[in-house]
């Protein structure tokens, strides 16, 4: 089975992972701060980790981005959080996570995220990584990367297309509405336009997640259409 690192400031949310987790058959590995998350990264090279976003020294997303910057990001990362806003989750799944579970986590939820994670995985350790291709045509910068969005979902199938063209001369909030709207476009095409389904991928909460989607101004309709 899979070595799994549960990085956690809450000591009732390590036993009770550790436990369900140990459960399931898995090595489970436990760090209270990101001083100890990132000797435990070093020393067990963890398939998985679990990570909590509030932490006293240094914030899940904060390490999130310092093992993507460094080339440490590795292996598939969860983000979980009691407090965190639509923002955060999403910012979280743009520097590299791969979902983002909310608490209290359900068990149901709990070992979905974790079996997509492992497929993600084992599949990037018998295939190459997507390369980020970048070009320059002459009417301004476009920034393609493939498998963009599928920050958040771990399944690989012939569903909607995850390759996606983005504009960089603009300002940054208009760049983030855009990237978000094609991220929840495409898994609302992906689950038919189950809002159901989409929440459940995403990790938000299905009220918060309507109010986004209509703040971007999402046709709630395409899914079912295409």
């Amino acid at each position: 089975m899979a070595n799994i690192l549960v990085v956690d400031d809450e000591l009732g949310i390590r036993d009770l992972l550790s436990e369900i987790l140990n459960d399931e058959g898995h090595t489970v590995e436990v760090a209270e701060n990101a001083a100890q998350a990132r000797a435990a990264r070093l020393r067990e090279r963890p398939d998985l980790v679990l990570l909590d976003i509030w932490m006293p020294d240094t914030d899940g997303v904060t390490l999130l981005k310092e093992w993507s910057t460094t080339g440490a990001l590795t292996m598939p990362v969860i983000m979980m959080s009691g407090h965190a806003t639509i923002d955060t989750a999403v910012e979280a799944t743009r520097i590299g996570a791969l979902a983002f579970l909310e608490k209290p986590i359900t068990l149901q939820k709990l070992l979905k995220a974790v079996e997509q994670g492992l497929a993600r995985n084992s599949l990037r350790k018998v295939a190459p990584a997507p390369v980020a291709m970048v070009s320059r045509p002459a009417d301004g910068t476009t920034y393609a990367l493939e498998g963009l969005l599928h920050a958040v979902d771990a399944v690989v199938d012939s569903g909607p297309r995850a390759t996606q063209s983005f504009i960089l001369d603009k300002p940054l909030r208009e760049g983030r509405d855009e990237y978000e709207k094609a991220y929840f476009e495409f898994h609302l095409a992906k689950e038919n336009g189950s809002m159901t389904r989409v929440a459940e991928k995403t990790g938000l909460e299905r009220t918060h997640l309507y109010r986004k989607l209509k703040q971007l101004g999402v046709d709630l309709s395409r899914g079912k259409r295409g």
